[in-house]
Protein backbone atom coordinates (compact mmCIF):
# COMPACT_ATOMS: atom_id res chain seq x y z
CA UNK A 1 0.00 0.00 0.00
CA UNK A 2 1.27 3.50 -0.86
CA UNK A 3 1.17 5.08 2.58
CA UNK A 4 1.24 8.65 1.27
CA UNK A 5 -1.59 7.96 -1.16
CA UNK A 6 -3.53 6.36 1.69
CA UNK A 7 -3.12 9.53 3.75
CA UNK A 8 -4.28 11.65 0.80
CA UNK A 9 -7.31 9.39 0.41
CA UNK A 10 -8.13 9.66 4.12
CA UNK A 11 -7.83 13.47 4.07
CA UNK A 12 -10.04 13.74 1.01
CA UNK A 13 -12.75 11.62 2.67
CA UNK A 14 -12.72 13.94 5.69
CA UNK A 15 -12.92 17.05 3.50
CA UNK A 16 -15.73 15.76 1.27
CA UNK A 17 -17.73 13.93 3.93
CA UNK A 18 -18.13 10.52 2.29
CA UNK A 19 -16.37 7.78 0.36
CA UNK A 20 -18.22 8.22 -2.93
CA UNK A 21 -17.28 11.88 -3.38
CA UNK A 22 -13.69 11.13 -2.42
CA UNK A 23 -13.54 8.31 -4.95
CA UNK A 24 -14.94 10.58 -7.65
CA UNK A 25 -12.43 13.35 -6.91
CA UNK A 26 -9.55 10.88 -6.77
CA UNK A 27 -10.75 9.14 -9.94
CA UNK A 28 -10.76 5.80 -8.15
CA UNK A 29 -13.38 3.06 -7.69
CA UNK A 30 -15.26 3.40 -4.42
CA UNK A 31 -14.22 -0.12 -3.46
CA UNK A 32 -10.57 0.87 -3.81
CA UNK A 33 -11.07 3.85 -1.52
CA UNK A 34 -12.86 1.73 1.06
CA UNK A 35 -10.19 -0.97 0.89
CA UNK A 36 -7.44 1.64 1.28
CA UNK A 37 -8.96 2.96 4.50
CA UNK A 38 -9.44 -0.55 5.89
CA UNK A 39 -5.79 -1.37 5.27
CA UNK A 40 -4.71 1.96 6.74
CA UNK A 41 -6.72 1.32 9.91
CA UNK A 42 -5.29 -2.20 10.13
CA UNK A 43 -1.76 -0.84 9.80
CA UNK A 44 -2.34 1.81 12.50
CA UNK A 45 -4.34 -0.48 14.75
CA UNK A 46 -7.09 2.08 15.39
CA UNK A 47 -10.48 2.97 13.95
CA UNK A 48 -10.23 6.26 12.06
CA UNK A 49 -13.75 6.52 10.61
CA UNK A 50 -17.21 5.38 11.64
CA UNK A 51 -19.14 4.51 8.50
CA UNK A 52 -22.89 4.56 7.99
CA UNK A 53 -24.94 4.31 4.82
CA UNK A 54 -25.29 8.11 4.61
CA UNK A 55 -22.34 9.73 6.32
CA UNK A 56 -18.86 9.33 7.73
CA UNK A 57 -17.94 10.30 11.28
CA UNK A 58 -14.38 10.86 12.41
CA UNK A 59 -13.19 9.18 15.59
CA UNK A 60 -11.02 11.00 18.13
CA UNK A 61 -8.04 9.04 16.83
CA UNK A 62 -9.05 9.90 13.28
CA UNK A 63 -9.13 13.62 14.08
CA UNK A 64 -5.61 13.48 15.50
CA UNK A 65 -4.39 11.51 12.49
CA UNK A 66 -6.11 13.95 10.13
CA UNK A 67 -4.27 16.94 11.60
CA UNK A 68 -0.94 15.10 11.37
CA UNK A 69 -1.66 14.08 7.78
CA UNK A 70 -2.37 17.70 6.82
CA UNK A 71 1.01 18.81 8.11
CA UNK A 72 2.94 15.88 6.63
CA UNK A 73 1.30 16.16 3.22
CA UNK A 74 1.86 19.92 3.17
CA UNK A 75 5.57 19.38 3.87
CA UNK A 76 5.77 16.72 1.17
CA UNK A 77 4.10 19.04 -1.34
CA UNK A 78 6.40 21.90 -0.35
CA UNK A 79 9.47 19.69 -0.72
CA UNK A 80 8.36 18.45 -4.12
CA UNK A 81 7.83 21.99 -5.38
CA UNK A 82 10.73 23.69 -3.64
CA UNK A 83 12.67 24.19 -6.88
CA UNK A 84 9.75 24.22 -9.26
CA UNK A 85 7.91 26.96 -11.09
CA UNK A 86 5.61 27.39 -8.07
CA UNK A 87 7.89 30.18 -6.93
CA UNK A 88 6.64 32.07 -9.96
CA UNK A 89 3.13 30.63 -10.04
CA UNK A 90 1.99 29.63 -6.54
CA UNK A 91 -0.50 26.79 -6.30
CA UNK A 92 -1.93 24.52 -3.66
CA UNK A 93 -4.06 24.71 -0.54
CA UNK A 94 -3.54 27.35 2.17
CA UNK A 95 -5.13 27.06 5.60
CA UNK A 96 -5.50 30.49 7.21
CA UNK A 97 -7.12 31.50 10.49
CA UNK A 98 -8.11 35.11 11.19
CA UNK A 99 -10.63 37.24 13.16
CA UNK A 100 -14.25 37.22 11.98
CA UNK A 101 -14.39 40.93 11.19
CA UNK A 102 -11.13 40.90 9.23
CA UNK A 103 -12.35 37.99 7.14
CA UNK A 104 -15.79 39.52 6.55
CA UNK A 105 -14.82 43.13 5.85
CA UNK A 106 -11.40 42.92 4.18
CA UNK A 107 -10.29 39.45 3.11
CA UNK A 108 -13.48 37.98 1.63
CA UNK A 109 -14.28 41.07 -0.51
CA UNK A 110 -10.69 41.02 -1.85
CA UNK A 111 -10.74 37.34 -2.86
CA UNK A 112 -12.07 37.79 -6.43
CA UNK A 113 -9.07 39.99 -7.22
CA UNK A 114 -6.78 37.58 -5.37
CA UNK A 115 -7.99 34.62 -7.45
CA UNK A 116 -7.47 36.54 -10.66
CA UNK A 117 -3.82 36.82 -9.67
CA UNK A 118 -3.44 33.36 -8.10
CA UNK A 119 -5.98 31.08 -9.82
CA UNK A 120 -4.27 27.88 -8.66
CA UNK A 121 -4.52 28.68 -4.94
CA UNK A 122 -7.24 27.06 -2.83
CA UNK A 123 -8.01 28.78 0.48
CA UNK A 124 -9.30 27.06 3.59
CA UNK A 125 -10.25 30.01 5.78
CA UNK A 126 -11.40 29.71 9.37
CA UNK A 127 -12.69 32.74 11.29
CA UNK A 128 -11.77 32.84 14.95
CA UNK A 129 -11.30 35.75 17.37
CA UNK A 130 -9.47 33.65 19.97
CA UNK A 131 -5.98 32.13 20.01
CA UNK A 132 -5.52 28.71 18.48
CA UNK A 133 -2.74 26.13 18.60
CA UNK A 134 -1.31 26.62 15.12
CA UNK A 135 0.61 23.33 15.04
CA UNK A 136 -2.24 21.23 16.45
CA UNK A 137 -4.83 22.80 14.14
CA UNK A 138 -2.57 22.32 11.11
CA UNK A 139 -2.99 25.84 9.70
CA UNK A 140 -0.34 27.44 7.50
CA UNK A 141 -0.63 30.87 9.09
CA UNK A 142 -2.80 33.04 11.32
CA UNK A 143 -3.60 36.76 11.24
CA UNK A 144 -3.97 38.45 14.60
CA UNK A 145 -4.02 41.94 16.13
CA UNK A 146 -1.59 40.74 18.79
CA UNK A 147 1.75 38.96 18.70
CA UNK A 148 1.62 35.57 20.35
CA UNK A 149 4.51 34.96 22.76
CA UNK A 150 5.26 31.52 21.39
CA UNK A 151 8.77 30.50 20.33
CA UNK A 152 7.28 27.95 17.94
CA UNK A 153 5.83 30.79 15.83
CA UNK A 154 7.45 33.42 13.62
CA UNK A 155 5.61 36.76 13.49
CA UNK A 156 5.74 39.35 10.74
CA UNK A 157 4.27 42.85 10.87
CA UNK A 158 1.54 43.73 8.40
CA UNK A 159 0.27 47.27 7.74
CA UNK A 160 -1.47 48.56 10.88
CA UNK A 161 -5.21 49.23 10.92
CA UNK A 162 -6.61 52.72 11.43
CA UNK A 163 -8.91 52.90 14.45
CA UNK A 164 -11.78 55.18 15.34
CA UNK A 165 -13.72 56.11 18.49
CA UNK A 166 -17.46 56.05 17.93
CA UNK A 167 -20.90 55.83 19.50
CA UNK A 168 -24.41 55.41 18.21
CA UNK A 169 -26.34 58.50 17.10
CA UNK A 170 -28.95 57.63 19.73
CA UNK A 171 -26.29 57.54 22.45
CA UNK A 172 -24.93 60.97 21.41
CA UNK A 173 -28.45 62.38 21.43
CA UNK A 174 -28.92 61.17 25.02
CA UNK A 175 -25.49 61.98 26.47
CA UNK A 176 -24.14 64.70 24.19
CA UNK A 177 -20.98 64.85 22.07
CA UNK A 178 -17.79 64.98 24.15
CA UNK A 179 -15.46 67.78 23.06
CA UNK A 180 -12.48 67.05 25.31
CA UNK A 181 -11.03 64.07 27.17
CA UNK A 182 -12.33 65.55 30.43
CA UNK A 183 -15.88 65.41 29.02
CA UNK A 184 -15.59 61.62 28.96
CA UNK A 185 -16.07 61.59 32.74
CA UNK A 186 -19.84 61.78 32.15
CA UNK A 187 -19.87 59.08 29.50
CA UNK A 188 -19.77 55.30 29.45
CA UNK A 189 -18.08 52.75 27.24
CA UNK A 190 -18.74 49.22 26.08
CA UNK A 191 -16.17 47.29 28.09
CA UNK A 192 -13.87 44.98 26.15
CA UNK A 193 -11.83 42.14 27.64
CA UNK A 194 -9.46 39.57 26.16
CA UNK A 195 -10.44 35.92 26.28
CA UNK A 196 -6.72 35.06 26.23
CA UNK A 197 -5.66 37.13 29.23
CA UNK A 198 -9.00 38.32 30.76
CA UNK A 199 -7.48 41.83 30.63
CA UNK A 200 -9.95 44.71 30.36
CA UNK A 201 -8.89 47.40 27.90
CA UNK A 202 -9.20 51.16 28.53
CA UNK A 203 -9.85 53.66 25.74
CA UNK A 204 -6.71 55.13 24.14
CA UNK A 205 -6.46 58.60 22.61
CA UNK A 206 -3.48 60.14 20.80
CA UNK A 207 -3.06 63.75 21.90
CA UNK A 208 -0.05 65.74 20.64
CA UNK A 209 1.92 62.54 20.10
CA UNK A 210 1.14 61.15 23.56
CA UNK A 211 -1.25 58.25 24.23
CA UNK A 212 -3.82 59.19 26.86
CA UNK A 213 -5.87 56.42 28.48
CA UNK A 214 -9.34 56.69 29.94
CA UNK A 215 -11.28 53.99 31.80
CA UNK A 216 -15.00 54.73 31.55
CA UNK A 217 -17.90 53.23 33.43
CA UNK A 218 -19.46 50.34 31.51
CA UNK A 219 -22.79 48.55 31.90
CA UNK A 220 -21.64 45.65 29.76
CA UNK A 221 -18.30 43.92 29.15
CA UNK A 222 -17.83 41.85 26.01
CA UNK A 223 -15.24 39.81 24.17
CA UNK A 224 -15.33 39.55 20.40
CA UNK A 225 -15.42 42.24 17.71
CA UNK A 226 -18.93 41.54 16.42
CA UNK A 227 -20.66 41.75 19.80
CA UNK A 228 -18.52 44.79 20.68
CA UNK A 229 -19.83 46.71 17.67
CA UNK A 230 -23.35 45.40 18.24
CA UNK A 231 -23.36 46.77 21.78
CA UNK A 232 -22.24 50.16 20.45
CA UNK A 233 -25.00 50.17 17.84
CA UNK A 234 -27.47 49.41 20.63
CA UNK A 235 -26.46 52.65 22.34
CA UNK A 236 -24.62 51.07 25.27
CA UNK A 237 -21.52 53.25 25.07
CA UNK A 238 -18.40 54.33 23.22
CA UNK A 239 -16.10 51.86 21.52
CA UNK A 240 -12.78 51.94 19.68
CA UNK A 241 -12.62 49.77 16.60
CA UNK A 242 -10.70 49.44 13.34
CA UNK A 243 -12.39 51.82 10.91
CA UNK A 244 -13.08 49.02 8.42
CA UNK A 245 -15.23 47.24 11.00
CA UNK A 246 -17.64 50.16 11.48
CA UNK A 247 -17.31 51.94 8.13
CA UNK A 248 -20.81 51.02 6.92
CA UNK A 249 -22.54 52.37 10.03
CA UNK A 250 -20.44 55.53 10.07
CA UNK A 251 -21.40 56.22 6.46
CA UNK A 252 -25.09 55.57 7.19
CA UNK A 253 -25.04 57.84 10.23
CA UNK A 254 -26.07 55.08 12.63
CA UNK A 255 -22.67 55.50 14.32
CA UNK A 256 -20.92 58.83 14.89
CA UNK A 257 -17.17 59.41 15.21
CA UNK A 258 -16.15 60.85 18.58
CA UNK A 259 -13.08 63.05 19.23
CA UNK A 260 -11.73 62.59 15.68
CA UNK A 261 -8.84 64.98 16.43
CA UNK A 262 -7.60 62.51 19.08
CA UNK A 263 -7.93 59.10 17.38
CA UNK A 264 -6.85 55.83 18.97
CA UNK A 265 -3.43 54.48 17.99
CA UNK A 266 -3.41 52.26 14.92
CA UNK A 267 -4.02 48.59 15.66
CA UNK A 268 -1.00 46.39 14.87
CA UNK A 269 -1.56 43.36 12.65
CA UNK A 270 0.63 40.27 12.45
CA UNK A 271 0.90 37.18 10.31
CA UNK A 272 2.32 34.20 12.21
CA UNK A 273 3.45 30.78 11.04
CA UNK A 274 5.35 27.84 12.59
CA UNK A 275 9.07 28.31 13.14
CA UNK A 276 11.37 25.78 11.54
CA UNK A 277 9.19 25.61 8.43
CA UNK A 278 10.05 27.60 5.34
CA UNK A 279 7.14 29.69 4.19
CA UNK A 280 5.81 27.86 1.16
CA UNK A 281 5.62 29.78 -2.15
CA UNK A 282 1.84 29.45 -2.04
CA UNK A 283 1.71 31.49 1.21
CA UNK A 284 2.19 35.16 0.14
Amino acid sequence: MDHIQAMRTFVRIIELGNFSRAAEKLNLPRATVSHTIKRLEARLGVRLLLRTTRQVQVTAEGQIYYQRCLRLLAEIDETDTLFSRQKLRPSGRIRVDMPHSLAREIVIPALPQFYQRYPEITLCLSANDASIDVLREGVDCVLRAWQVEDESLIARHLPALEQVTCASADYIERYGMPQTLDDLATHQAVGYFSQRTTRHYPLDFMSQGVCEQRTLHSQIDVSGADVYVAACRAGLGLIQSPRYGVRHWLESGELVEVLPEMPPPDMPLYIMYPAGHFLAPRVP
